[in-house]
């Protein structure tokens, strides 16, 4: 359920060309800090995916709400 749930943040994920070494840049917008960088569109990708992920994990361990994107949720209490 958590690979799908970062394949859907990754599908809502907004990029843009900034002026910066790793121009590439995107962002989960229904995610609170989730952003991340790149050389390339690819890599820009990859590393939110990390980001997602480790937001994830730590909102999890926190036992902070998850917002639902693309129609998934993850409700700690049910995987627990």
């Amino acid at each position: 359920m958590i690979h799908e749930y970062i394949q859907a943040a990754l599908n809502r994920a907004h990029y843009e060309m900034i002026d910066d070494e790793e121009p590439f840049y995107g962002e989960v917008r229904e995610l609170p800090g989730v952003y991340a960088s790149g050389i390339t569109l690819e890599e820009c990708r990859r590393n939110l995916a990390d980001v997602v992920e480790g937001w994830l994990i730590l909102s999890i361990k926190r036992d902070m709400q998850i917002p639902e994107i693309g129609g998934l949720t993850i409700d700690v209490r049910e995987t627990v």
